[in-house]
């Protein structure tokens, strides 16, 4: 549904993202510029970007950031980076979780099975997301030269070496799991997809500068 300004549900869950910028803490911030400053250095030279976000399941908060990612760069005009996730070990993208982001906006297509591989629309003139859970060096996603992007502190401590990175950044998010099955599920995934939906958004802005 779009509504009569023209604007899709996704674009006015953006756009009330990109009015929180000041919601972002302050010790957050350099990692954000870190991550902006990798994107700018990879664009001055010309070469390919990959972007790999790794949580220890790659069910939430790693796709939560991957989908934001390739959002925020279509937003921002960067198409030039293509964007994975990636976990410890593989699980699947919780429905919970599928859920939160459709709720934000995005809509998503669910083929089935144990392990789908989720469609993830962002623009209509856009290629959609296959999301679907995997290990962090699945042949699905970079083996050099990308940057590895901690999502979770378990996967940060416990997977201290990332074969073939660039850049490794701490940018950890607390896990919305704490709340299933709780009357404050809802509320805590949604938390999350905003915050990370705010941080990401706010990495990108100005890279073009």
């Amino acid at each position: 549904m779009t509504h009569s300004t023209g604007l899709t549900p996704l674009d006015l869950f953006i756009a009330d993202r990109l009015k929180e910028f000041d919601q972002i803490p302050k010790e957050r911030r350099p990692l954000l510029l870190r991550l902006r400053a990798y994107i700018q250095k990879k664009l001055a030279s010309n070469t390919p970007i990959a972007l790999n976000y790794i949580c220890t399941h790659n069910s939430r908060r790693s796709h939560i950031s991957q989908i934001w990612s390739a959002t925020a760069a279509h937003y921002y005009g960067v198409p030039q980076i293509s964007h994975f996730s990636g976990g410890t070990e593989a699980t699947a993208f919780n429905p919970r979780a599928v859920a939160a982001m459709q709720r934000a906006g995005f809509k998503i297509e669910n083929p089935g099975g144990n392990n789908p591989h989720y469609l993830v629309h962002f623009g209509a003139e856009v290629e959609p997301l296959e999301c679907f859970s995997k290990t962090f060096d699945d042949p699905f996603n970079p083996k050099t030269h990308f940057a590895a992007i901690m999502t979770c502190s378990d996967a940060d401590k416990n997977c201290p070496f990332v074969p073939g990175t660039e850049m490794r950044l701490p940018l950890t998010y607390e896990d919305p799991k704490v709340a299933d099955d709780t009357p404050q599920e809802q509320s805590k995934y949604d938390e999350r997809v905003a915050q990370i939906g705010r941080e990401i958004l706010f990495a990108y802005a100005q890279i073009h500068t």
